[in-house]
């Protein structure tokens, strides 16, 4: 079968263009902007890509053959010039959550992580698990895992974890992807308010999670944390699944979260580098690792529990854990000139910056930080969560925000009303002097948007690289 795919560079449809390659089916696509890492793993897997969405490209000569499935990304909307043609024309078309169902979810033992912060790292965890315990599962996740060289795969047995994303399906699906996935066990990680460009507030993000529970049989397992009061909420709105919940205790009495839960992670180090995991108040592991900050604890704890459910011993999940090497954007460490350290990070929401800011904290101790951020997430565009940013900033020494075109909101009240030194700028150039100018030896820059940022990442490097401070 042909299959194109529309919107194809974005991680979930790319990921699902490979599995469908895999199931040997021929696969064309298209984007509006088709650049690496996406397009590079694509071609590599053989699949043709194609920039724009000119009807054209649907038929010969463009293409051989007409294609006998258009699957439509969520991207897509009313009337883009290819989906037009798609529904003028009768191509049969479906959406990305919907195949995946049909085509790959048959069958399988699905493993599925939805929350607001931390999909990708905990389903990159919880199959690095599986796949350290030899039971090559499949998966499909929206980012690229350092342990594995694709976004996903088929796998060799029933089990397969797909990072299970609540933004709608299509523009003719608006129930969210993971209503799909029919999981067996489900790891719900916390919840916000997000994505205010589909939802109205939290309660209707709620209801989708709940249609979620609704989906799991009394045979799975539902796991979330203890403390958790929007899930919390969700939960009794009906569950017919078992439970088991999570906390993390702090390095001191004075942070010790919940100590009723069934798993406990309790700190060993104060940045989360070591974690002792605790199962009805008896230790059943320790987890000596890379990772840092209360929110990688909470991310391993979670996929410890879930690889649990399928027979993957504590024990053994954590020396998986151990060798987790990590997500790219994921407070990846690009470089380390002259002895300043230049960091990618996802972050693309208040929590998600405080938390990974606190995190680098713990670790460095006094070292300077220097936060920058973009805030490109569509919810931030739109200035939903602006009184909450600068509480976000607040274990950085210096933040640079950077206003782009489209942001819909003046940022200089966050600059004004910031708790640490603060600075606007609307040029590229001008925010890598201005970082270079606030940097001295063993300082930690931390760059974060969840877009390519027009390449600040490489032009500070390059710049640091050339010129010695």
């Amino acid at each position: 079968m042909h299959i194109h795919i529309l919107g194809i560079c974005g991680t979930f449809m790319g990921s699902l263009a490979q599995l469908a390659k895999a199931l040997g089916h021929r696969v064309t696509g298209s984007d509006a902007n088709v650049y690496p890492p996406m397009s590079t793993q694509l071609e590599q897997a053989g699949i043709e890509l194609i920039q724009g969405f000119d009807p054209a490209q649907l038929q010969p000569p463009h293409m051989p053959t007409a294609p006998d499935l258009v699957i439509i990304g969520n991207a897509m909307s009313r009337g883009n010039p290819s989906v037009e043609y798609v529904l003028d024309k009768g191509i049969p078309y479906t959406s990305g959550p919907q195949w995946l169902h049909d085509h790959v979810l048959q069958g399988k033992w699905v493993m599925a992580v939805a929350a607001t912060h931390g999909k990708t790292t905990t389903s990159s965890m919880l199959a690095w698990i599986l796949e350290y315990a030899g039971m090559a599962p499949g998966y499909l996740i929206g980012g690229v895992t350092k342990n594995f060289p694709s976004s996903a795969r088929l796998g060799d047995t029933p089990f397969f974890v797909v990072e299970a994303d609540e933004y709608d399906s299509a523009f003719f699906d608006k129930r969210s992807k993971f209503v799909h996935y029919n999981p067996r066990t489900v790891i719900l990680n916390n919840l916000e308010f997000d994505h205010a460009d589909i939802f109205p507030d939290l309660a209707a993000i709620q209801k989708q999670f709940h249609h979620l529970v609704r989906t799991v049989p009394a045979s799975g397992l539902i796991i979330s944390p203890a403390n958790d009061q929007a899930l919390a909420a969700v939960i009794q709105q009906g569950c017919w699944t078992p439970q088991q919940q999570f906390a993390v205790r702090g390095y001191d009495q004075q942070t010790a979260g919940d100590t009723t839960a069934e798993w406990q992670a309790v700190l060993l180090a104060a940045d989360g580098s070591a974690f002792s995991v605790l199962h009805k108040g008896e230790a059943v592991a320790q987890v000596h690792w890379a990772q840092t900050g209360l929110h990688n604890v909470n991310n391993g704890l979670a996929a410890l529990i879930a690889a649990r459910h399928v027979g993957v011993t504590p024990e053994h999940a954590a020396k998986a854990l151990e060798q987790f090497a990590g997500v790219k954007r994921r407070m990846e460490c690009l470089a380390d000139v002259h002895s300043i350290k230049v960091y990618d990070d996802f972050a693309h929401h208040p929590t998600a910056i405080k938390t990974t800011l606190a995190g680098l904290r713990a670790k460095v101790g006094d070292e300077k930080i220097i936060a920058i951020i973009e805030p490109r997430s569509n919810t931030m565009r739109m200035g939903v969560h602006k009184n909450a940013l600068n509480q976000s900033v607040t274990d950085a020494d210096d933040v640079l925000w950077y206003q782009p075109a489209n942001v819909d909101w003046a940022m200089d009240e966050i600059v004004n009303k910031s708790p640490v030194p603060a600075k606007l700028l609307r040029d590229l150039d001008e925010l890598i002097h201005s970082a270079i100018s606030i940097s001295e030896p063993n300082t930690h820059i931390v760059i974060m948007s969840n877009g390519g940022f027009g390449g600040v990442h490489q032009k500070l490097i390059d710049h640091l690289t050339k010129h010695a401070l």
